[in-house]
């Protein structure tokens, strides 16, 4: 299989012209085409820059020309979960006609949609994203060619990357930024070139909070990675 992130601005997608307006992002977990209708169900998370943004951009989604369908399943502070059935856009048209398909989530953030296709060929790849763009602005993030032996591994171990990528996302904002500087920084190298005390400068915190944050990330991390091991296929 060939798999090809692309990063995509297409001029026909109801989400892609809401964030282009709005502070707001959409993260696919669920889609499904509809050959005989001609539209995609999805069940989006919707994140907002603050509330007002959410509500402004989810108002504008829903009055939205292309959108067909609409329906509000749950909301939080800055986030919700939606429902919608939209139209068949020109690039999905062009990759289902080229017989491309759609491995992974779609994310659309800032006017851009980032989406991951696979094909079962390299000429068809290449057929396919000589079509796109005729009519599309896109640019290729990435491109592998997977084969049949990682493809397995990728599902059998599925369950080990979802614990890892929950760990992640236990993090608190202040946890997850302290581990992300303190790895750029070489804190975990030896010797060290970074230290507590830059840390704790970095944040403008005492030493002491800056160690108990890092202290926290890294428990969660590790916990997480012992049990993705146990879980290896």
């Amino acid at each position: 299989m060939i798999d090809v992130a692309l990063n995509m601005r297409q001029y026909d997608c109801p989400f892609i012209d809401t964030t282009d307006d709005h502070g707001i992002a959409f993260a696919a977990s669920h889609w499904e085409f509809n050959p005989h209708a001609e539209h995609l169900e999805t069940r989006m998370v919707v994140e907002g820059d603050d509330r007002g943004e959410l509500d402004s951009g989810l108002s504008a989604l829903r009055d939205h020309q292309h959108m067909q369908s609409f329906d509000l399943l749950a909301k939080r502070d800055g986030a919700a979960q939606i429902r919608t059935v939209i139209e068949k856009t020109d690039a999905m048209d062009t990759i289902r006609r080229n017989d491309g398909y759609i491995t992974g989530p779609f994310h659309i953030r800032d006017g851009r949609e980032t989406w991951r296709v696979g094909f079962d060929s390299t000429s068809v790849a290449d057929d396919t994203l000589a079509a796109l763009e005729r009519d599309n602005e896109f640019r290729v993030e990435s491109r592998e060619d997977t084969s049949l032996f990682e493809m397995t591994d990728i599902m059998q171990n599925a369950g080990a990357a979802m614990t890892l990528v929950n760990g992640c996302r236990d993090l608190s904002e202040t946890e997850r930024r302290t581990l992300e500087s303190a790895v750029q920084g070489g804190y975990f190298e030896s010797p060290r070139s970074a230290t507590l005390g830059d840390l704790a400068d970095e944040f403008d915190v005492s030493k002491p909070a800056a160690s108990k944050n890092l202290r926290r990330a890294e428990r969660k991390m590790v916990e997480r990675v012992v049990t993705a091991l146990d879980d290896l296929e």
